[in-house]
């Protein structure tokens, strides 16, 4: 089982070798590239080429994307290239979420039950969601759930499930009432990109993150993409606080210029400090999801 630092390692090494960004490219001139094209063919081989032209069709029929800085569009698919999921937004294995001027990548529902297949330890593996009238009862202690689907009341839905089973026989179940899928999202989501395109395919996401994430057998592919979504959440969460820290600061500083020849001013205790002298603390629960 590799560790969290080696995992990391491979993110940077992966970031590392993408390549630079020059001033004005286009997205067509950059995936045609020779630096670019040689980057994918290394990681995909003859596939390299379909993957590349999927890029350019999915940031061409998305406006939001199109804000986002092309290199870091470049980036979050190859993070996809490398765990070889396709970056389809129709096909929901995995998304290009722009955020913040720049792309990031995130696993979709599809995305995680097919790497948790690959480790060839699940038997069964599966997320639904429950419509109203369909949950017969629910102990979140015990993971005595009972859904009879003949008795749905309307499509509304209610709530999400997700369940797996080893080969060795472990199993798991969860479910989440929608207000509490609501609950995280507003949370923890820094963008409203993949919830406003398909809520239920986010939330389904979501409960099933949650149950791999605590229960479940991790490949090295499924912890490398799980530390790159929550890793590049932390990394905007951080230039957020200090962009906000800066502008406090600023604020709080006396809006006058000093008279000539005069010391400038010393910081004054009594200055108000935004941060209190403390570290900021961008520390998410045990399972932060977007």
């Amino acid at each position: 089982m590799a560790t969290n630092q080696s995992i990391k390692n491979n993110i940077q090494q992966k970031q590392h070798h993408a390549p630079a960004q020059q001033q004005g490219t286009t997205m067509k001139g950059l995936l045609s590239s020779p630096s670019v094209i040689k980057r994918f063919e290394e990681v995909l081989g003859k596939r390299a080429t379909q993957f590349t032209a999927s890029i350019l069709s999915l940031y061409n029929s998305e406006n939001t994307l199109q804000k986002a800085e092309p290199m870091s569009i470049i980036s979050a698919a190859m993070v996809a290239a490398t765990l070889d999921l396709p970056v389809d937004k129709n096909l929901g294995y995995a998304w290009i979420v722009p955020y913040g001027g720049k792309a990031q990548f995130q696993l979709g529902y599809k995305g995680y039950i097919q790497m948790a297949l690959r480790t060839g330890q699940y038997k069964y593996i599966n997320c639904i969601p429950v419509h109203e009238g369909e949950l017969q009862k629910w102990n979140p202690l015990t993971e005595e759930i009972e859904i009879d689907f003949e008795k749905r009341e309307s499509d509304a839905v209610v709530g999400y499930a997700a369940y797996f089973e080893l080969l060795n026989g472990f199993r798991k179940t969860i479910y989440w009432t929608k207000a509490q899928v609501e609950k995280h999202k507003t949370k923890f989501s820094k963008s409203n990109f993949g919830w406003g395109k398909d809520w239920d395919a986010m939330a389904l996401k979501t409960v099933l993150k949650a149950i791999l994430s605590k229960w479940g057998i991790l490949s090295v592919e499924m912890q490398t993409a799980v530390i790159e979504e929550d890793e590049t959440r932390e990394r905007k969460d951080i230039t957020e606080e200090a962009e906000a820290a800066e502008i406090i600061a600023f604020e709080s500083e006396p809006q006058h210029e000093p008279e000539a020849k005069e010391e400038p001013e010393k910081p004054s205790a009594l200055d108000p400090d935004p941060f209190d002298g403390k570290p900021v603390d961008i520390k998410e629960n045990d399972l932060p999801f977007d």
